[in-house]
């Protein structure tokens, strides 16, 4: 379960969590904040997720597909979710994130090149935020580096903020770690324990561990920023669990922090179900789109062999797995490929069939995954349950889909999605036995 801890501020922090000296002074509320008279609004809360184009680390870092979701992704879905928010937006100097952002819905204020330095700090850039939405009282910053975050998890802060009254609320994460004093090199000193005592090692069942800043999230009031704060007035902490604690900034092995958030992660308000039927669009996923003409006339394909056994281990999982095209393709060519696949070729409209197939197996959307990479596929790619598309799809099939894969059509797209099925149906699994 979620823990949270509450306290009342003896100090305060930048952005970047280093102490400042002293107290902040004392905060005066406003109405503005829902604490003075004549109120008529609840206060304005927005969600703030900075998100600059110049990542040294990793190019593009913001965008960058992680399990099949752009990164920044993640933590908008759950801010749309959490329904807290009045606003949501997408602080970015760069059209490519600029572009993402309001495909799953944000807006977008466009920086500054001053608040965009790599000597800016975040604080500079919600400062200009600020300067330019009079009506905005709160400010949720949350990281976009963070992909394991539920909606419940900012409900709850916005709940201390708007209910309990406190000015600023950030995410922790507690940590068992022993903690030395660091020696610099050729100076002959031993090093001091910081927190344990050798003599007496706690087992980790028997110490309670240490809170740590996890940079989830930062919420402040607008007085308390326009005083330079993200962190002070009337102060509390936030209690993460260890496993929505992931932070690409840190944890930039990316494979291991796609399996951490296929785990862990958010995938949307309903509730995921078992697939029982797989759809894939012959040109274009199935294989790369090209078409070659033998001499005599006779239509050639060419797939990927790593596809044909996505296929088969598809339906070995009991998944029945069926082809699509809205092309008059060969089903005598496509038969000589032996995937023993139930087909229909020169559709027309692939939503109406794929409705009659899911029908026919008694089947719900949510039930249903399918793969395309086309505008006729658009309409099924936004019905079901699970969609996918490879990575050289048609913009418009990108825009309406739920994976992105890394591979290209005819090159192993249909064997990487069936994996990423595969680990979702694991996550059904796992709940289902919870």
């Amino acid at each position: 379960m979620d823990s949270v801890e509450k306290g009342a501020a003896t100090s305060v922090s930048n952005p970047r969590g280093r102490p400042s000296r002293g107290r902040p002074p004392k905060l005066q509320r406003n109405s503005r904040g829902g604490q003075g008279r004549g109120v008529e609004k609840p206060p304005h809360m927005a969600a703030l997720i900075l998100a600059r184009g110049g990542s040294k680390g990793i190019p593009l870092k913001n965008i960058k597909h992680l399990a099949g979701v752009p990164l920044i992704g993640w933590v908008l879905r759950a801010a749309l979710d959490s329904g807290v928010f009045q606003s949501i937006w997408v602080s970015t100097d760069h059209d490519e994130i600029e572009n993402v952002a309001k495909q799953f819905g944000a807006q977008v204020h466009r920086r500054s090149s001053e608040a965009s330095k790599d000597s800016s700090t975040s604080l500079d850039a919600i400062i200009e935020f600020l300067n330019y939405h009079n009506e905005v009282d709160i400010v949720g910053n949350i990281q976009a580096t963070s992909p394991c975050l539920h909606p419940t998890d900012l409900q709850k802060v916005a709940e201390m903020i708007r209910e309990e009254g406190y000015d600023s609320v950030f995410s922790v994460v507690r940590r068992h770690q022993f903690r030395w004093g660091e020696i610099q090199k050729g100076v002959r000193e031993m090093t001091e324990p910081l927190n344990l005592n050798p003599a007496k090692r706690p087992r980790r069942q028997d110490w309670d561990g240490e809170l740590y800043e996890n940079g989830s999230f930062y919420f402040a009031k607008r007085h308390l920023i326009e005083m330079g704060y993200l962190q002070g007035g009337k102060m509390a902490y936030y209690e993460m669990r260890a496993e929505h604690s992931v932070d690409i900034d840190v944890d930039i092995d990316w494979p291991i922090a796609e399996q951490r958030v296929l785990r862990y992660g958010y995938f949307g308000k309903e509730k995921l179900k078992e697939i029982k039927l797989f759809v894939c669009n012959i040109d274009g996923c199935l294989t790369n789109g090209h078409i070659y003409v033998s001499g005599d006339q006779k239509e050639i394909i060419s797939y990927d062999v790593k596809d044909a056994i996505g296929i088969s281990l598809l339906k070995k999982s009991g998944i029945e797995v069926r082809l699509i095209s809205e092309r008059a393709c060969s089903k005598q060519t496509l038969s000589s490929l032996k995937l023993d696949c139930k087909m229909e070729v020169n559709v027309p409209d692939k939503l109406a069939v794929v409705d009659e197939w899911r029908k026919e197996m008694g089947l719900c959307w949510k039930e249903v995954a399918y793969l395309g990479n086309e505008v006729s596929d658009e309409e099924c790619l936004k019905k079901v349950g699970l969609s996918g598309v490879p990575a050289d799809a048609c913009a418009a099939a990108q825009k309406a889909v739920g994976y992105i894969c890394k591979s290209s059509g005819g090159r192993g797209a249909l064997r990487e999605f069936a994996e990423h099925i595969f680990l979702l149906m694991e996550k059904v699994i796992n709940s289902c036995q919870k």
